[in-house]
């Protein structure tokens, strides 16, 4: 079992930046692959970002790439998602992931979630 607690939230400008976190329970958090969700009033979620359990793969959507950064820290069972130069586009709830088997972009290869973090960018 693994809990997923996500942190760093909030309201800010267009153009500022914001650093999610994303806490995790369980002593085999190394194992898994992590990414990050998200998901804008009246529409699907949507992935994010992902990083391999050894951080060596990373992978970005489209919209956020250049912009976003996903890093971990398996010492700490950490994963981070460094957020710059939001747009009012990025405003969702964030949610952080964690999978058993390869980084993958569906919703469906994810075993566990956390509850979300609101994440809110004002133009």
């Amino acid at each position: 079992q693994v809990q997923l607690v996500e942190s760093g939230g909030g309201l800010v400008q267009a153009g500022a930046s914001l650093r999610l976190s994303c806490a995790a329970s369980g002593r085999t958090f190394s194992s898994y692959a992590m990414a990050w969700f998200r998901q804008a009033p009246g529409k699907e979620r949507e992935f994010v970002a992902g990083i391999s359990w050894s951080a060596i793969s990373t992978y970005y959507a489209d919209s956020v790439k250049g912009r976003f950064t996903i890093s971990r820290d398996n010492a700490k069972n950490t994963v981070y998602l460094q957020m710059n130069s939001l747009k009012a586009e990025d405003t969702a709830v964030y949610y952080c992931a964690a999978s058993g088997r390869p980084i993958t972009t569906q919703e469906m290869g994810y075993n566990y979630w956390g509850q979300g973090t609101q994440v809110t960018v004002s133009s």
